[in-house]
């Protein structure tokens, strides 16, 4: 086994599923621990701190989502949720934890382990300093090297993949992106579900805007993505 792939916890109920999840990660050289429910899984993050969790949403007792917010009070380890088909408000509910990516059941297990992976070397990717220590439109301040936004004096409870997304907006006023570029660009992502980012944008709209029904900030373009319009002065 290649430890040095990454040590990877799976958290899932789902024996079958545990084990499937196993092989495919194995074969991809990662080594792998197992816990069955949100107990076992946060004592043996304790235990053994793994380099990534892959985390089922629906356990009994402790569910994921409290699991990743544990987690979140301890570690920036990178978390790949698993949820059911149709349940968008724990996917939202995950990402807004700090979760970093996740997988919809049914999924495909070689497509998980390849999500592992891309997640895992975005993880161990060296952050690049910022070309500008400060990014500022209108009320809206970020400080780049602290990582922090304001807007209107007021500290925004950004997420670090709301405050990248943000940040790539910021430095790139008036130009229009597809989902797949911003996956690429900002968050280094060569696959993966597209809707992650239409999660992440509706949620920085409606810590951005004033209206989030009606934005002007964070403009959709049909038929291409998004697009950041600066405040008219």
């Amino acid at each position: 086994m290649n430890d040095q792939a990454g040590r990877v916890l799976v958290v899932d109920d789902d024996e079958t599923v545990r084990d499937v999840v196993r092989r495919y990660l194995e074969v991809a050289g990662f080594t792998v621990g197992l816990a069955g429910d949100g107990a076992e899984g946060l004592a043996k993050f304790a235990a053994h701190e793994p380099d990534l969790v892959v985390l089922d949403v629906m356990m009994p007792g402790i569910n994921g989502l409290e699991v990743c917010r544990r987690l979140r009070q301890v570690s920036q380890v990178p978390i790949v949720m698993l949820t059911a088909l149709g349940e968008e408000e724990n996917r939202i509910a995950g990402l807004q934890l700090g979760a970093d990516d996740y997988v919809t059941k049914p999924f495909s297990p070689k497509e998980l382990a390849l999500r592992v992976a891309s997640v895992l070397r975005r993880a161990r990717m060296p952050r690049p300093e910022p070309a500008a220590a400060e990014l500022v439109d209108g009320d809206l301040r970020l400080q780049m090297k602290a990582r922090t936004a304001t807007r209107g004096g007021r500290e925004l409870p950004l997420t670090t993949r709301e405050f990248d997304l943000l940040a790539f907006f910021l430095a790139h006023p008036g130009v229009a992106f597809s989902r797949a570029d911003l996956l690429e660009k900002v968050w280094g992502w060569d696959f993966g579900d597209q809707s992650t980012v239409t999660v992440h944008v509706r949620r920085l709209r409606e810590k951005i805007e004033r209206d989030p029904a009606k934005p002007t900030r964070v403009a959709t373009v049909w038929g291409v993505g998004y697009r950041y319009d600066r405040e008219q002065p």
